[in-house]
């Protein structure tokens, strides 16, 4: 099907950094000429951890094929998520909508069937589309001509496989069960697949990991990778709370990874996980000493599951070489939030600090972007749809609040493009509130209304209301509120305003909610 697109977002551009030019007005799209998509997910595979960006971390890292796509690509340098925890995040990334939006505000919540997403978008306009790793979201997944999925999150070793020709399972926990370590297999099935489609179409591929996910597990040959290493701590691994910060909340902290080790070398299979490298103990050892020592194995388990994920990229990239398509496939590898590595002496994510809510990014597309591009604009994971939906030639869905940052990609930021974003994390927790928040190019607010509402998988218990302020640029490691320093009050005050601008502008009211207006009247 041969049809001539003019995509708004596309211009003539000047020349980039290798001479290329971008991309051209009024291209001709045939539908050979389509661009296939492989868009690669992981799961809390974190910035930290991805060498291209810098940090303690970045020479330790093994990621060949992540630094190869960047060098061969583009990479976000300011991509956050909108809810940082698994579901939520991966919900918004395929509607392009906030969790208010999508209905998927937890863990606990299921997609609902009938929202258009990047799948069923794709699928109607003629994309074979591929599904295989995680998924994660309760419903069957909808706009897929196949898929082989984990029941609820996988596991790494055996993983059991839903597959597209099997009833749906709803809650029961059957499948085929496939021998060996999940992120190999999950890529095998992946290239299985594309080498078997239809040749004439072009194709969506989502293959997404389990890894890094707790409890970091990675196959044998990852093994000894690390051995003998001491790797450098963050400088606010002792960081014990917030009476060293005067943050508004307590965190997950370090020790309680260390716990779940001791618990499960007692019994590992009395855990809800099996992790790798047991027996674990810190017994008898002073408060620092454990928390390091549970630092360098939390960090050395870590790293080897990133690496094994990295290894795939490149069966992956090799696979499109082989074929001979890479030149006219998007390869994107993003994980669906960030993670925390001893920062602020926590392990997880959830949090609305930079660890967590970075959304780490590259993207390859031989045919059309340049080469080792680097952009800083402010991009949301409800941007990913529409963008691929542009590249495609396919028009978005009406519902999809996100927006295509092809001409950022480019060099060519739009003169309206976001220089704030709006922020929401809805799982209520008292040592992880549920909280809103705004972030800026410089400054970040975050509001802990405390209040758990009616959502799932959260906990009964107010917590009492709390604000953080940073100045991302003075201290970039968020290591001090500032919320009550008189210097602040004006930002404070106008952020505050914004803050409810983007509440409405999102159409988030938390009209259901009144107790939360009348929280709103006190404290703003």
């Amino acid at each position: 099907m041969d049809k001539k697109i003019s995509l708004s977002v596309l211009g003539v551009l000047a020349a980039c950094m290798n001479g290329k030019i971008c991309a051209q007005t009024d291209i001709k799209i045939a539908g050979d000429e389509r661009p296939n998509i492989l868009f690669i997910l992981s799961d809390d595979h974190t910035a930290q951890a991805w060498g291209i960006y810098g940090g303690i971390l970045a020479d330790y890292a093994h990621n060949p094929n992540i630094r190869r796509l960047a060098s061969e690509g583009v990479v976000l340098d300011n991509c956050f998520c909108t809810n940082s925890i698994s579901s939520p995040s991966r919900a918004s990334i395929l509607t392009g909508a906030y969790s208010h939006k999508n209905g998927v505000y937890t863990l606990a919540d299921s997609l609902d069937t009938s929202l258009p997403t990047i799948a069923t978008i794709l699928k109607q306009a003629g994309y074979q589309t591929g599904l295989v790793g995680k998924w994660h979201l309760k419903s069957q997944p909808q706009g897929f001509d196949y898929y082989s999925i984990f029941y609820d999150q996988g596991v790494y070793r055996d993983p059991l496989f839903i597959n597209s020709s099997d009833p749906w399972p709803g809650n029961r926990n059957f499948g085929e069960c496939v021998q060996g370590f999940s992120t190999d297999i999950v890529t095998e099935k992946a290239i299985e697949w594309m080498k078997a489609r239809e040749k004439k179409q072009p194709f969506l591929m989502c293959c997404h990991f389990k890894a890094t996910h707790e409890p970091y597990d990675y196959p044998t040959r990852m093994e000894h990778l690390y051995d003998g290493i001491v790797f450098p701590e963050p400088e606010n691994l002792m960081d014990w709370g917030p009476e060293t910060n005067g943050r508004g909340f307590i965190g997950q902290k370090l020790e309680e990874i260390g716990r779940r080790w001791e618990l499960a070398s007692a019994d590992p299979d009395k855990w809800w996980c099996r992790y790798p490298g047991l027996p674990f103990s810190t017994q008898g050892m002073q408060r620092a000493t454990a928390r390091k020592t549970i630092y360098q194995k939390y960090i050395r388990d870590y790293l080897r599951c990133g690496a094994t994920v990295d290894d795939n990229i490149g069966k992956l990239l090799q696979a499109l070489d082989d074929m001979g398509i890479a030149d006219n496939t998007i390869v994107v590898y993003v994980s669906d939030q960030g993670y925390f590595l001893g920062e602020h002496g926590f392990f997880d994510k959830r949090m609305f600090y930079e660890e967590a809510a970075r959304m780490p990014f590259v993207i390859r597309y031989p045919k059309r972007l340049p080469s080792g591009k680097r952009v800083k604009d402010l991009i949301l994971n409800i941007d990913f749809a529409p963008t691929l939906a542009q590249f495609a030639g396919v028009n978005p869905s009406g519902g999809m609040q996100g927006r295509s940052f092809v001409d950022n990609l480019c060099g060519r930021t739009p003169d309206d493009w976001r220089r704030s974003f709006y922020y929401r994390y809805w799982t209520h927790h008292t040592i992880r509130p549920a909280h809103m928040g705004i972030r800026n190019e410089r400054y970040k607010l975050v509001f802990y209304y405390g209040d758990p509402l009616d959502m799932t998988d959260g906990q009964e218990r107010a917590t009492k209301p709390a604000w953080d302020f940073y100045d991302l640029q003075k201290d970039s490691k968020e290591d001090h509120n500032v919320y009550n320093e008189k210097e602040y009050a004006p930002i404070i005050k106008q952020m505050k305003k914004e803050m409810i601008k983007l509440r409405m502008e999102v159409e988030d009211t938390d009209g259901k909610y009144p107790q939360m207006q009348k929280l709103f009247d006190e404290c703003f």
